[in-house]
């Protein structure tokens, strides 16, 4: 009995040359990492989020390098702000195929510290925004009639608490439960893909601090991670473009484990 692999099925396991990609929080270390990446293998991205100068920044590197994107600002957050970036996109590209979510807030504060406000919010950032951009774009892929994939950056935190992150591990948890929902949804009926990856601690403008090998952040992290690193925002790009291409046409609901073996510790 012949095995049912074919060598063209095999070759386009990570094709996403020609695909639009709407990629969030791309000014972001992750965000920018899976914009950069989709990018060079072949993607138009279009590139979002609330500052234009860094949007343009890394819209300058992708252009060095041959590829394709264009930059909107936008508000995940806002409805309207939300409606025209999809707009843009179709308007520049002819449609959209990829969602990658990238955008985030925390404010680390714990329970007796933290307002009602600014838990609020964290959850409108991490959670609500979320729902929002993923239901317009969701409307688009199934007025298009393709399918898509849909992925969310969300945290290790989201399945475990932590001291002074009451907001955020909510939050991500909520993101977590919200994408499995969002798939039953979307993806028998609509072929539309809907998962999350989630990220351990990786290397940005903000956590950089944390890398240094004599940081308590960095021992306590280290005890945990099999991996026996912190993770580097080229680390993140494997899973990104595999839950955009042909390879992940079976994974939907999930919520894929970036965390360097935090989670099985």
């Amino acid at each position: 009995m012949a095995v049912n692999v074919s060598r063209e099925f095999v070759d386009k396991l990570f094709c996403i040359k020609d695909k639009v990609a709407i990629v969030t929080g791309a000014t972001g270390a992750l965000g920018g990492a899976i914009a950069v990446a989709y990018a060079m293998s072949g993607a138009k991205v279009v590139l979002t989020g609330r500052n234009e100068k860094k949007l343009g920044e890394v819209a300058d590197q992708i252009k060095g390098e041959g590829g394709t994107c264009a930059i909107c600002v936008a508000d995940p957050s806002n409805e309207e702000s939300v409606q025209n970036l999809i707009k843009f996109t179709v308007d520049t590209y002819g449609e959209l195929n990829i969602l990658a979510i990238a955008h985030g807030y925390n404010k680390a504060q714990g329970i007796l510290e933290q307002s009602v406000a600014d838990w609020q919010l964290v959850m409108d950032a991490d959670c609500k925004s979320v729902y929002i951009v993923c239901k317009y774009v969701a409307e688009q892929m199934v007025k298009q009639g393709k399918g898509g994939k849909m992925i969310v950056v969300s945290s290790q935190r989201s399945r475990a608490g932590m001291k002074g992150y009451t907001a955020y591990c909510t939050s991500k948890g909520g993101a977590d439960l919200m994408v499995q929902s969002m798939a039953c949804d979307l993806s028998a009926e609509h072929k539309i893909n809907v998962n999350t990856i989630n990220p351990s601690l990786f290397r940005s403008e903000l956590s950089e601090w944390m890398f240094d090998p004599t940081s308590e952040v960095n021992k306590n992290m280290l005890k945990r991670m099999p991996i026996g690193r912190l993770g580097e925002p080229y680390d993140f790009v494997g899973l990104a473009i595999m839950l955009a291409a042909p390879a992940s046409d079976f994974f939907t609901a999930g919520n894929y484990d970036a965390t360097g073996g935090y989670w099985g510790c």
